[in-house]
């Protein structure tokens, strides 16, 4: 994994993202599914600027969790739309680092290319850790978007520009539906793939189902050095 900045301003976090964008890999890389997934999310103590991020390791085809890894930290970069990876990125590195074994994949709550810069968060840690990498947003970003039909693995475009970025993936029938768009070295079908191989149950993969329940629940129990 790269190095990561972590004192820059939006201005210069813009100017990064875009040189970082050009890295960007979108040709499908994987010849078999992955044994292994990691999920990534990061939680936000409310009044704080207190973040815990976790990163589950998870079996593909069983969905056992083999790992799990929290990392502790404060934001330093404002919350400024478009460029929220460099607020959580930094420490969703650290939350890796401290898994032992190498995912196959990066599973992120949030975006890809379907992004307005095209440079989401799932492009950001698929760059920085040269993973394949994919987003699922819970919500849509901007693009359009017609409802997919109400069962299980019906989709439709998202669409930015003219140009489709994503799909809005029904994973449970007659539950709304997710936002899936690719990050980095992985495919469309892959990443819609992969989504509903991880949503046997519920809305959300269980890979990032899993990192989120896990960060909420380590801002409960915070570091000595917060108390």
């Amino acid at each position: 994994m790269e190095a990561y900045e972590t004192s820059l301003d939006p201005a210069d976090a813009a100017r990064l993202q875009a040189v970082l964008r050009t890295r960007i890999d979108l040709t499908n890389s994987l010849t078999t599914a992955p044994e292994l997934v990691a999920g990534l999310d990061v939680s936000y103590e409310v009044g704080t600027q207190r973040t815990a991020a976790a990163a589950v390791l998870m079996e593909l085809q069983t969905l056992e969790i083999r790992e799990t890894a929290i990392a502790y930290g404060e934001a330093t970069f404002p919350y400024v739309p478009g460029l929220l990876a460099f607020r959580e990125a930094p420490i969703l590195l650290e939350a890796l680092e401290k898994l032992a074994a190498r995912p196959g994949v990066l599973v992120c709550d949030g975006y890809g290319i379907a992004h307005p810069r095209r440079f989401g968060l799932a492009c950001h840690m698929g760059v920085l850790t040269g993973l394949p990498s994919f987003g699922v947003a819970k919500s849509p970003f901007g693009s359009a978007f017609d409802d997919p039909g109400p069962r299980r693995g019906e989709w439709a475009p998202l669409v930015e520009g003219g140009e489709m970025v994503g799909r809005v993936l029904r994973t449970q029938t007659g539950i709304k539906p997710v936002f899936v768009s690719v990050g980095h070295r992985i495919g469309l079908d892959q990443a819609t793939d992969l989504t509903l191989t991880m949503s046997r149950q519920y809305r959300i993969p269980e890979a990032i189902r899993k990192a989120d329940f896990l960060s909420r629940e380590a801002l409960r129990k915070p570091p000595k050095r917060w108390v």
